[in-house]
């Protein structure tokens, strides 16, 4: 997960995409050489943004869009502009979710994915509830770990990702697991080498994928914030793919990672 702050409001919403874009560019093809060129997703977070400038995203491209809070995603997802003019548009949820409000989020039109499963009793509760909804699409879900052990940060600790994503494939068949999505620590310094957080979540991955027999290409890593999102991809390079993560606090033309910080991850 990757998201992009330091907002400018002269700056219109198509700029930013371009700006964020080429950075991501720039840092795919830092990626070693004799791995396959995936291109990152970019989920655009437009959470406390009104319907209008999601719908200008939507007109300069930009089909994935996150939200962290229920009640704000059901508004906006059920705004009239917004099911007129983006037909396409994909919603993902990325924040917290409690039970109680399982049913309200299964009720968003257009969602497409959830990001933060982070028990066995949730998975059950939307995979029941995506049941009743009638849908003839498999809900997509990520699974969220919570790499750094804080307690300010939601996810699972590492131990059980092998069993919750096992109990997903087996005792969920409303759901489709695609991934593993961590926020991490805030603040790592890349001169020290690569996010440990990071690190982790890929070692995760190869556990998982040995273990329970998936290609690791059909696991989708979502990790990193606005200052580290260059980061993510080029660590992300090294297991196939990226889900990234935009957030906006308004219009920007500038991400905040140099890729000069980068510099000490590629030796």
């Amino acid at each position: 997960m990757w998201r992009a702050g330091s907002m400018s409001a002269e700056l219109g919403v198509g700029c930013a995409l371009r700006a964020v874009n080429e950075r991501v560019q720039q840092a795919v093809a830092l990626r070693p050489r004799d791995l396959p060129a995936i291109q990152p997703r970019l989920v655009a977070v437009s959470k406390t943004k009104p319907a209008d400038m999601v719908i200008e995203a939507y007109g300069h491209g930009q089909r994935t869009f996150g939200e962290n809070y229920v009640q704000e995603l059901l508004e906006k997802a059920s705004n009239p502009k917004i099911l007129s003019l983006c037909p396409e548009i994909k919603w993902h949820f990325i924040g917290h979710l409690q039970k109680q409000n399982v049913n309200k989020l299964m009720a968003v039109p257009n969602l497409f994915m959830l990001e933060t499963v982070d028990s066995v009793k949730l998975a059950d509760k939307v995979n029941s509830s995506w049941q009743k909804k009638g849908s003839p699409e498999r809900l997509k879900v990520m699974v969220q770990i919570n790499t750094s052990g804080e307690e300010s940060k939601h996810g699972l600790p590492p131990s059980e990702t092998i069993a919750i994503v096992e109990h997903i494939n087996t005792k969920c068949p409303n759901l489709e697991f695609v991934g593993l999505m961590t926020i991490g620590s805030f603040g790592h310094d890349l001169s020290q080498g690569p996010n440990p957080d990071f690190q982790l979540l890929l070692s995760l991955r190869e556990e998982l994928c040995k273990k329970l027999n998936i290609p690791a290409d059909q696991v989708e890593l979502s990790m990193g914030m606005s200052v580290d999102f260059q980061h993510a991809i080029f660590m992300k390079a090294s297991s196939w793919s990226f889900d990234g993560l935009l957030s906006w606090i308004g219009p920007t033309c500038a991400a905040s990672q140099s890729l000069k910080a980068l510099g000490p991850c590629l030796t």
